[in-house]
């Protein structure tokens, strides 16, 4: 259609409406409805499994021992019966009788302390008991408080390990960091220290592996 000088009016209003329909696309698509999944940032795709390869199976690296705790060389004497251990009916996880060992010597100092018999009983040795025993009998008869708080186990190495027939030990060398302080019934102090002090203990624990009790037990304690 032209009016007057033949000027494309229906044109320009088919440009307009276009022009629209463009506009109103744009606001709607440019929307999100709140259904919609949020822009998921790249993630590059996920490594292969770390270890050696073998027969098309990537075998796992062990783990190594959590900080402060440290294990034998595999092909020292130590090393190798922890490895006969570990192939015994019921296994053997070097590791985890660390963490073990690691709370049953703050089980069995804390007891100490407190003169606490029956955790002792369940933890140690009967020649063990008896000395840890006459020392409590002897701390308490000269009316004698003692107070021990392990702020922390800096480290825990297996330093030695035997294994005849189904008898199994193990000595573990402990660096805590202990506040020990005995008290008269004056409460005045007669040993130890109120501040922290460094202390490194050589425990050795023994367990017959075939025994269904997974205890091990305390055998032997000194300082080092």
């Amino acid at each position: 259609m032209d009016i007057g000088n033949g000027f494309p009016v229906d044109l320009i209003l088919f440009g307009m409406i276009a022009a629209f329909l463009v506009l109103r696309l744009r606001s709607i698509l440019g929307k999100r409805t709140g259904f919609e999944r949020p822009p998921q940032a790249y993630k590059p795709a996920a490594a292969p499994p770390a270890g050696p390869v073998i027969d098309g199976r990537a075998e796992p690296t062990p783990a190594a021992p959590p900080p402060g705790r440290a294990l034998p060389d595999p092909a020292s004497a130590a090393g190798l019966a922890l490895a006969r251990m570990a192939r015994l009916p019921g296994g053997f996880d070097p590791q985890a009788f660390l963490a073990g060992a690691e709370g049953a010597f703050r089980m069995i100092v804390e007891a100490f302390a407190r003169g606490d018999r029956a955790t002792l009983r369940n933890l140690l040795a009967d020649d063990t008991y008896r000395a840890f025993e006459g020392a409590i009998t002897t701390r308490e008869a000269a009316g004698h408080k003692q107070t021990t708080e392990i702020r922390a186990i800096p480290s825990a190495t297996i330093e030695a390990a035997t294994l005849l027939d189904a008898l199994a030990t193990i000595t573990v060398r402990f660096v805590s960091d202990q506040v020990n302080l005995t008290t008269d019934p004056e409460n005045r102090p007669v040993a130890g220290t109120d501040a922290v002090t460094e202390i490194t203990d050589i425990w050795t624990f023994e367990r017959t592996m075939t025994s269904p009790d997974p205890t091990w037990r305390l055998v032997a304690a000194r300082s080092a």
